[in-house]
């Protein structure tokens, strides 16, 4: 069998705070939102930015530090794995989502305020999650 890695790691600004949630059984699941962000220049040297939101979810006692550790605009060090998952809704519609999925959170000094302001990203639908 040939081997794979599904593997993520990013540095990037809190924009929303993470929620908790806990699933039928108890065990918690806090999601919230990374920016990151990536500059470059253009051929004719103007200088350009953009800014790419992760979905992250974190289970267990993961989800519990994250969500009395993490505020929004704090600089945070992630690994996790990609996951793609669907789920229909109460209407029919299908709906899909791809996010990552944390292993391990840090820190990363204070919360500052970044050089573009971080709005929150992705909003969240009610039906993000099946339970």
């Amino acid at each position: 069998m040939t081997r794979s890695l599904n593997k993520v790691t990013i540095i990037g600004y809190v924009g929303r705070e993470p929620e908790m949630r806990y699933t039928p059984n108890g065990r918690p699941v806090a999601s919230f939102s990374v920016a990151v962000s990536r500059t470059w220049q253009t051929p004719d040297g103007d200088p350009r930015e953009d800014i790419e939101w992760f979905n992250i979810v974190a289970w267990g006692e993961l989800a519990e530090v994250c969500k009395t550790q993490l505020n929004r605009n704090l600089t945070v060090y992630l690994e996790g794995r990609l996951q793609t998952r669907g789920w229909e809704d109460s209407n029919g519609v299908r709906h899909v989502r791809t996010e990552i999925v944390a292993n391990d959170v840090i820190p990363l000094g204070t919360q500052d305020t970044p050089a573009v302001d971080y709005d929150g990203g992705y909003e969240r639908d009610d039906d993000d999650y099946a339970f």
